[in-house]
């Protein structure tokens, strides 16, 4: 196989690995909202000690992609898509530890707590996972006019976030002995939020890797 034809073929796998770890990402979201919803314990210490898989992923493809530029010395294109997923991996295991972060605000809460988590938090969810969707797919083509999309959808997160603390905030006024469940919903939607920057960054990975140079979508 010419060196070329190995090139394509290892950034194709570590592109591959790269998908495998947002749907990881995606699945942990979905499993710490459904623990936080469900008081469920047992699930949120499962996240916690998962967490440690999406953090060996993003050692695996960061080592792939570093020994890809010490062997093929790539320039221009080739080599900011090798960049691109040194980043987009930093971001994706950070949404691990976000995902993660849910799961322990579920713990602090505990079982029977008899409290009803804020609906919104699964809007936020949702919307966080159509984010997901749109990122992999943006970047599978290199596609920037749907990583574009990621923009609108990022203040549409923002938003939803601003009326959970806006209403936390009016609880903490008028109900302070639920200061500890205030503090958790704020936390859990703030997770959420931080979450989908991540997913904006991946955008303007993409956006970079296109146009080669640096757009701000968040």
């Amino acid at each position: 196989m010419v060196a070329r034809e190995q090139f394509e073929t290892d950034l194709e796998e570590i592109k591959e690995v790269i998908v495998e770890l947002a749907k990881n990402t995606e699945r942990a979201l979905l499993q710490a909202i459904d623990a936080l919803f469900n008081q469920d314990i047992a699930l949120a210490n499962n996240i916690i000690d998962m967490d440690t898989n999406i953090d060996k992923q993003e050692l695996d493809i960061n080592n792939q992609t570093i020994l890809l530029i010490a062997k093929q010395q790539p320039v221009a294109t080739d080599l900011r898509r090798l960049i691109v997923a040194l980043r987009i991996a930093t971001d994706l295991e950070r949404m691990g530890d976000n995902a993660k972060n849910i799961a322990k605000s579920t713990i602090h809460l505990g079982e029977d707590h008899r409290l009803t988590i804020h609906p919104a938090i699964k809007e936020m969810r949702d919307l966080a996972v159509e984010m997901v969707h749109t990122a992999i797919k943006a970047f599978k083509y290199e596609d920037i006019s749907i990583a574009g999309k990621l923009s609108e959808m990022d203040d549409e997160m923002d938003k939803l976030y601003e009326e959970i603390v806006k209403e936390m905030l009016m609880e903490t006024a008028t109900n302070p002995e639920k200061v500890q469940y205030v503090m958790q919903m704020a936390f859990s939607a703030r997770y959420i939020e931080r979450f989908a920057d991540h997913i904006t960054n991946i955008g303007e990975s993409i956006l970079f890797l296109v146009k080669g140079e640096s757009y701000k979508l968040n």
